[in-house]
């Protein structure tokens, strides 16, 4: 007979099942063993498809929507998607170039002097790891901090345009360059950080099995390696971080690396959510219906497509527990019920954020690199980083948009 474990309560969210937790305080990304719990009551809150009074959408909320898409629109329709992104506008100024040696210079005072500069190209540059990291504390999220140039980091350059009233091009133009350093202010995009005796003592995994059968005998679906937890703790790509630390053992306690300074909270009065799939963005918009942050998202797919139509945001869940159920899909050979434990490696992440739409949410991942490079089975995926980040700021009754 199948037994629910602490939490453990249906989320389904066809690929992803289960959340449930008390609060909404802000959570360590390791999760804490907690002893088992008999839960009574099968019913989830955060699943149950939500009444149509509890789901309805205000005149003046209707009017914030259209306002929001309208402008979401724009921005589609601005962002050159085949420019180069660190291309400057063409002008009959000569372009400057930049030395392969400068580069490829990758220490603490490279990173945090590197300089804007004309047709930087794509690639790997020191000048787009700084932009990373200013555009996250701008609250413009790239996603995995690492560097290069991609969609990603173009969604999140034409995000900061729009939010500071510069035209949403995504391209790291002069002028987008000098509102980041002023954004940014004094504070240096990199650090050096020293590894601690937690940092080293987990608990870690030795491996995550692929078959949810064996991840449901499982204390915890922790993080496997001190790299990958660092990674998501300073919102970096892990191989990146390598890069960064060649010489590194991150073995020791007392060894110091380079990381990214990065913030870890979203603006307050987030009064609307838009999830645009043909971006692969997630947008907030405040009370004044001014767009004050962007995340990188992976929203459903062909197969699997998100719900349409508009929702509200019904709880948030930190560390939930997994509840996989071969009723919405069959994974390898496992044909029972089966609950899987909190932790970053879980198939949500560890974060939900319920939505009025039964079994849909927002949640994290265990493969934050993957964020908007692939498809979803219908829900919103962000990197654990930005999905606990907005969890500690959304509120149960905001609007949720999905926007082709």
């Amino acid at each position: 007979m199948f037994v629910r474990t602490m939490l453990a309560l249906s989320l389904s969210c066809i690929f992803a099942g289960t959340a449930i937790a008390a609060s909404t305080a802000e959570q360590p990304l390791t999760p804490k063993k907690v002893s088992n719990v008999a839960v009574q009551d099968p019913i989830d809150p955060l699943a149950t498809e939500a009444s149509s009074a509890a789901n309805q959408i205000s005149a003046q909320e209707q009017e914030d929507l259209n306002q929001a898409s309208q402008t979401l629109d724009s921005l589609q329709q601005s962002e050159d998607v085949k420019a180069d992104i660190g291309a400057a506008p063409v002008t009959s100024t000569p372009a400057t170039t930049s030395t392969p040696a400068a580069k490829a210079a990758w220490g603490l005072n490279d990173l945090n002097n590197a300089q804007w500069y004309d047709n930087i190209g794509k690639g790997q540059f020191p000048v787009y790891a700084r932009a990373h990291v200013m555009l996250n504390n701008a609250h413009a999220s790239p996603g995995a901090i690492d560097g290069t140039s991609g969609k990603n980091t173009l969604k999140a350059i034409a995000s900061f345009q729009q939010m500071n009233a510069l035209k949403p091009t995504g391209t790291l133009t002069q002028e987008t360059w000098d509102a980041l350093i002023a954004k940014q202010g004094s504070k240096p995009a990199f650090i050096e950080y020293t590894l601690t005796e937690a940092d080293l003592k987990g608990p870690y995994a030795a491996s995550i099995p692929h078959d949810y059968a064996l991840q449901a005998k499982m204390k915890g679906l922790y993080y496997t390696r001190v790299t990958e937890m660092l990674g998501e703790k300073f919102h970096m790509d892990e191989d990146f971080l390598k890069k960064l630390n060649p010489k590194a053992t991150f073995k020791k306690a007392g060894e110091k690396i380079l990381v990214a300074n990065i913030r870890n909270e979203v603006p307050e009065d987030i009064h609307l959510i838009v999830a645009h799939k043909g971006a692969k963005q997630l947008y907030l918009f405040n009370s004044r219906n001014q767009m004050i942050g962007s995340f990188p998202a992976t929203i459903g797919s062909s197969d699997t497509p998100s719900p349409t139509g508009t929702y509200k945001v019904t709880g948030v869940a930190p560390n939930p527990w997994y509840s996989y159920s071969p009723s919405n899909f069959v994974q390898g050979n496992n044909k029972k019920p089966l609950s899987l434990p909190p932790g970053p490696n879980g198939p949500v992440g560890n974060i939900w954020i319920g939505l009025s739409k039964k079994s849909f949410g927002i949640h994290g991942t265990p493969n934050p690199s993957a964020i908007s490079k692939t498809a979803s089975h219908g829900c919103i995926r962000l990197t654990n980083w930005d999905a606990n980040d907005l969890g500690k700021k959304v509120k149960s009754g905001v609007t949720v948009k999905f926007l082709e």
